[in-house]
């Protein structure tokens, strides 16, 4: 097993993945280059609204660029791009775990689906965390067997 350290309090960290979010980033450069091309006045000037549109689409950019997960001994952690929108979970909250794989129409980013919080920068493949009294998650990865994999050890089993 390759265990690591987590960046924010030095714990051992048994998975570790970073998705790039090749959608949410190719969609927001893309709003970009059109707010920037649509707010262009002909004088060569972009206008402040232009301005507001595009450095907010690019903050969104950083901000969404990728989804990183850890799972530690004690708990579940992802956030995205550079530590936004961090979400830690206790292992002992897990009552499931299971590969399932969003209809297009959820989507990407944050959100909630008729399966619960969907957090996802790129593709269609999750994992469907049942926390108990704290509701159903779903959390895009490119490797959902993996993360399933490491987070169904954690899982109370019915004696």
């Amino acid at each position: 097993m390759n265990t690591q350290t987590s960046k924010s309090d030095h714990t051992p960290v048994h998975y570790r993945h970073t998705q790039p979010g090749y959608v949410t980033v190719t969609a927001l450069l893309a709003g970009m280059l059109i707010t920037y091309s649509s707010f262009m006045s002909e004088e060569g000037q972009l206008g402040m609204y232009g301005i507001a549109l595009t450095s907010g689409l690019g903050l969104l950019t950083v901000l969404f660029s990728s989804l990183i997960t850890e799972v530690t001994d004690q708990e579940f952690r992802f956030y995205f791009g550079p530590g936004f929108w961090t979400r830690t979970f206790p292992l002992d909250t897990i009552q499931s775990v299971e590969v399932v794989r969003n209809p297009i129409w959820y989507g990407w980013g944050i959100r909630y689906t008729p399966a619960g919080w969907l957090y996802n920068v790129s593709g269609r493949s999750a994992v469907e965390i049942d926390l108990g009294t704290e509701g159903v998650i779903r959390v895009g990865t490119d490797e959902p067997e993996q993360l399933a994999q490491v987070l169904t050890r954690h899982v109370p089993t019915e004696s």
